[in-house]
């Protein structure tokens, strides 16, 4: 982990100011990321408990994560609703514990491939939406980030073409727009078998604002392959 971490902040040195690159590592490394990050980078957590405090063993806080020098936190993962059964509701108790926390939310959304093919996919990812981000309010919509990750191209090799992200990205704006959120300052971002060879048609929708990157990140030389696909300094 240090290794990668060192690679990818000698190499994102040189990326246009105006990208942010953020390192969201399993929760036993990220104070030794944190240390790692320098000016370069910024660390988030890939999950956070529902509960600030309390006999929960083994469930690490947003607090905690905050005075470990966190600035984001994943909520709602895809595979924290499949393979934890997170609820919408859960996922909204989260988002709450970041925002109070100071940390930055990044709300994973997403259809699997039998709601795609049934035609329900925006409707789910509408609700999601709607449902996680149901308490959020005036200047807490700052420390806000969508993650649209269709649950079909996660580690499938599978991916939305522009085309489709696109369409997806353009109605979670509508929704958060519907939500009275600044839907336009918002960043949403496309999780789904990013790689150096899609990233930059993906980046370059208008509604498409960055990466979720999954197994591509692993990689130093790919991951920064696609942080440089980002078209920042048009």
């Amino acid at each position: 982990m240090q290794q990668l971490v060192g690679q990818v902040r000698e190499q994102v040195a040189s990326l246009d100011a105006r990208a942010e690159v953020v390192i969201i590592p399993p929760a036993l490394y990220v104070d030794s990321v944190v240390a790692l990050c320098g000016s370069e980078l910024v660390a988030g957590v890939q999950n956070v408990s529902q509960w600030q405090s309390g006999a929960y063993t083994g469930e690490v806080s947003s607090d905690m994560a905050k005075d470990l020098g966190c600035q984001y936190a994943l909520v709602g993962h895809s595979e924290r609703r499949q393979l934890f059964g997170e609820s919408d509701e859960v996922v909204a108790r989260k988002i709450e514990q970041v925002l109070a926390s100071g940390l930055t939310a990044v709300l994973c959304v997403g259809e699997t491939l039998e709601e795609r093919e049934a035609g329900s996919a925006e409707r789910v990812v509408a609700g999601q939406v709607q449902q996680g981000l149901a308490s959020v309010a005036g200047e807490q919509w700052s420390n806000i980030v969508v993650a649209y990750e269709p649950v079909w191209a996660i580690g499938t090799g599978k991916t939305a073409t522009a085309e489709d992200a696109q369409a997806m990205h353009a109605d979670i704006r509508r929704v958060l727009a519907e939500m009275g959120a600044p839907s336009e300052t918002i960043s949403v971002l496309y999780g789904g078998s990013v790689k150096a060879d899609n990233a930059a048609a993906l980046f370059a929708e208008p509604d498409i604002d960055g990466g979720l990157i999954g197994g591509a990140s692993l990689k130093a030389e790919d991951f920064v392959s696609i942080c440089r696909a980002f078209p920042v300094g048009a």
